[in-house]
This record gives structure tokens, sequence and C-alpha cells, in this order.
């Protein structure tokens, strides 16, 4: 059980502090690789068609495995396209660990930085892609790649970087900004509905996280 995991994000981003428990082996260099401290969160009214985003701190990494659980527990997940923005260093790949792991998937877990996309299977046979668009330049591979293809699929797609790939992704159902705090090395996360089942899926983790 994860206990008290996750905590609300005020808007001014002020919160208590506490040191951070980040793997070293993960997050080492972090401040090297980003650039910025934090973004102001965005407007949380939503719209008419969709809910408020959610708003919420990672303190540590056990925070997010935390929410990858929640997540990884909703039904709507199982064939939801996400997109995971945020600098390097975020922890975009690092929670897509963990959320493959909450879902079953054991042995190792590779980024896809230069493959593009790695395929995985959970035990229940649920097909899940992991995208990583950074080093994607043609739009000809879209194509030529069969990306088309996998995003019609039943399934879960996960997208970093979804921005190199604009004009070519489906609207994701759920888009996670995560932003690094480099004052104490906690995490301010937004997470925005897109679709129906985006809102299904918000629905979901705000009952757990009121």
């Amino acid at each position: 059980m994860f206990s008290a995991a996750l905590h609300a994000l005020p808007s001014s981003l002020a919160h208590a502090t506490r040191p951070g428990l980040w793997h070293a082996a993960t997050w080492h260099g972090i401040g090297q690789r980003a650039s910025h401290t934090s973004a102001q969160p965005a407007p949380t009214t939503g719209t008419p068609e969709m809910p408020p985003a959610l708003h919420l701190i990672w303190r540590d990494e056990a925070d997010t495995a935390a929410f990858a659980q929640r997540l990884a527990a909703q039904p709507a997940v199982r064939h939801a396209f996400i997109e995971l923005r945020g600098e390097l260093g975020a922890g975009k790949t690092t929670f897509v660990r963990h959320l493959l792991r909450a879902l079953g998937i054991t042995g190792r877990i590779k980024s896809p930085t230069y493959a593009v996309v790695e395929p995985h299977q959970t035990p229940d046979g649920l097909a899940v892609s992991h995208f990583d668009f950074y080093r994607f330049n043609d739009p000809r591979e879209w194509e030529d790649a069969g990306f088309r293809d996998l995003f019609a699929a039943p399934g879960l797609k996960l997208a970093e970087w979804p921005d190199k790939a604009a004009g070519l992704l489906p609207v994701p159902d759920l888009t996670l900004h995560i932003d690094w705090l480099a004052q104490d090395d906690q995490r301010a996360v937004r997470a925005q509905a897109g679709t129906a089942r985006g809102a299904l899926l918000l629905q979901g983790l705000r009952e757990v996280n009121p």
C-alpha cells in the first residue's frame, strides 16, 4: 500500500518541503540536464466538455510509483493514449517504467529513444506501446514504420516528446505535464483530460486523491 503519496498542488506552488528520495542512479545530474525550475500551472477551469486539470506534487520517486499504481488500476487506461510532457530529466521515462511495472510487466524496460517505440505486453495480454519521439524528424517514418497502425490498434499508448510528431498523433486521452522543482527536487504534475476516456481517468484518480 502506498500511503499519503499524492498531495494537491496549490496555485502558488507553495508546499512543504522535505529531502528528496530520488534514486541516485536515476536522478544523478538532473540539475545539469534540466534548464528550468518550474512552470506556473495552467488555468484549471476546464471546459464545458472536459473536467478541470488535476494538480499534484510528487515529493519523491515513491510518489511517482504510487501515482502509477493508481493510474494502472483505472479500467479506462487499457486502451488510452497518454502524452508525457516535460523537459529533459523531468521524470517522464521513470514514470513510464513505474506504470509498466504496475501493469505487471517484468524484465528489462528499455528506453525507446533510439528505436522510437518499444512494444510491451502485460501478463493478461494487453499491448503497450511506449513511444519517444525526441529524435523523430521524418514524417514519412510515421507510415513506413507502421506507427499509424499501432495507434489504430487496441492497447495502451504512451508518448514522450509528442510535440516532435505534432500533426500526426491523435488527440491524447490524458496529458501529464511534469515539471522539475529544482529547489527541492520535487515534481509538479498537471494531469489534463483531452477526451471522454481521459475524463474517466481523471475521475478515477480524483476518487483516490480528492
